[in-house]
C-alpha cells in the first residue's frame, strides 16, 4: 500500500514537472518532449500532476486530448487508485 502511494505521488510530480520542462522548451523553441512521453507518464499515474501542471503553466490548453483527456484519465488514475488501496 506504501509502495503504491509513494509510486503515485512521485509520477504526480514527474508529470507535473515535465509539463513545466515542456512549456519552457517551447518558449525557447528547442528541442520538446514527445506527446508520446507525455502520455505514457500520464498513462503510468501521472495524469493529476500533468493536469494540474497544464493549467498552472497554461501548456497544451488549447489541444482537445490533453484539455479533456488528462483531466478524464485523472479521474480514471484516482478510481484505479482507491481500487488498488481497497484491495490490498
Amino acid at each position: 500500500m506504501t509502495v503504491l502511494l509513494v509510486f503515485v505521488i512521485i509520477m504526480n510530480l514527474i508529470g507535473y514537472i515535465i509539463m513545466n520542462i515542456d512549456k519552457q522548451r517551447a518558449k525557447r523553441k528547442e528541442y520538446r518532449i514527445s506527446e508520446k512521453t507525455l502520455w505514457t507518464i500520464a498513462i503510468l499515474f501521472g495524469a493529476i500532476g500533468m493536469t494540474v501542471g497544464m493549467r498552472q503553466f497554461r501548456h497544451k490548453t488549447k489541444h482537445a486530448q490533453f484539455k479533456i483527456g488528462l483531466p478524464v484519465l485523472s479521474l480514471v488514475n484516482i478510481l484505479v487508485v482507491v481500487y488498488l488501496l481497497t484491495e490490498l
